[in-house]
């Protein structure tokens, strides 16, 4: 297994995580408790280190999952989770990055990931309602207490991180980037190369959109909340297609799978991004890893640039309201 560091944090991890958190919410129903634990270790078993959830996603049952799952090898792997939302009535309401929130979100993680500590703790979204500084100072704490290794934040800003990072380093930064969502490459990734800063892009295949396996007749389960993603309308599906056809074509010169070249294509933009895809299924998880052995040359890369820039991406990523919380 390939491995990368996240900027000047000194976390080392493999060059692709697993992202847990479609196994439990998101995609429509949650897999069995079984396959789910099953395909974790699976992937730590082919040399993955680092696995990503949060205790919204279920919300608590995606932790609970891959505690179970990661225990046996606790000590060889790095597991992110994230704080920054209020739960009532098992759901998401609202923002909550108060510092004894995040404190109570630490304390309930450490117990579902069965561990003393969390490798990496993300602020979920950014609050409006509490200072950065305070939240940063919250997770030094955590810090100091051992409790946590390493701050991230996740969808933030360009000046929010500078503010955060100027009293706690952020490890990592965890944001939406593939070849379908290029938004952090104006602000973002300049200001994460000048302060150390890794980068943790989700949603790499662009909600699956970039594995070819979906098009304008694809229907999804009720709770899948594509359903709500305007990019994923069927008119606006239909119009992306030409995107992932051109993928398509460029794969099969690869030798490759779209899946493979747009993981590929992350891994060739900065020797400190780590994308975290994440799959049901175990053939996707093999396909997934098996993007570490595609070699993008100069002039693939440029192929891939100027067919991009061709091409016009239909749909916002996120409903308005989602859109609200994002770039703070």
């Amino acid at each position: 297994m390939q491995t990368r560091t996240l900027g000047a944090s000194g976390l080392h991890v493999s060059s692709l995580g697993f992202g847990c958190m479609g196994l439990s919410y998101g995609y429509g129903e949650a897999t069995s408790r079984e396959h789910a634990v099953s395909l974790i270790r699976a992937a730590a078993g082919r040399g993955v280190t680092f696995f990503d959830t949060a205790e919204v996603y279920g919300p608590y049952l995606n932790e609970e999952v891959v505690g179970e799952a990661l225990a046996p090898v606790r000590d060889r792997v790095v597991i992110a989770t994230k704080f920054g939302f209020r739960i009532q009535d098992g759901k998401m309401n609202g923002l909550d990055s108060r510092p004894a929130h995040i404190r109570e979100v630490a304390e309930a993680a450490l117990r579902r990931l069965r561990t003393d500590r969390i490798d990496l703790f993300y602020q979920h979204r950014v609050d409006p309602d509490v200072p950065i500084e305070d939240v940063a100072g919250t997770v030094q704490d955590l810090i100091r207490e051992g409790k946590v290794l390493h701050f991230g934040m996740s969808e933030a800003g360009v000046q929010t991180i500078r503010r955060a990072h100027a009293v706690q380093p952020v490890a990592a930064l965890q944001s939406e980037y593939s070849l379908w969502w290029r938004e952090p490459e104006r602000e973002v990734l300049p200001v994460l190369e000048e302060l150390g800063i890794g980068f943790v892009p989700f949603s790499p295949l662009g909600k699956g959109f970039l594995t070819g396996a979906i098009d304008d007749k694809t229907t999804f389960g009720p709770t899948d909340f594509r359903n709500v993603v305007p990019r994923f309308t069927e008119e606006n599906r239909k119009a992306n297609l030409a995107f992932v056809d051109w993928l398509k074509s460029f794969a099969a010169r690869k030798q490759a799978t779209p899946a493979q070249v747009a993981l590929a294509w992350l891994l060739a933009q900065r020797p400190w991004i780590v994308p975290i895809p994440g799959t049901t299924k175990l053939t996707r998880l093999d396909e997934n890893l098996g993007a570490l052995q595609v070699e993008l040359t100069a002039d693939d890369l440029r192929d891939i640039e100027q067919a991009v820039a061709a091409i016009e991406v239909h749909g916002e990523r996120y409903p308005e309201s989602a859109q609200r919380m994002v770039g703070r």
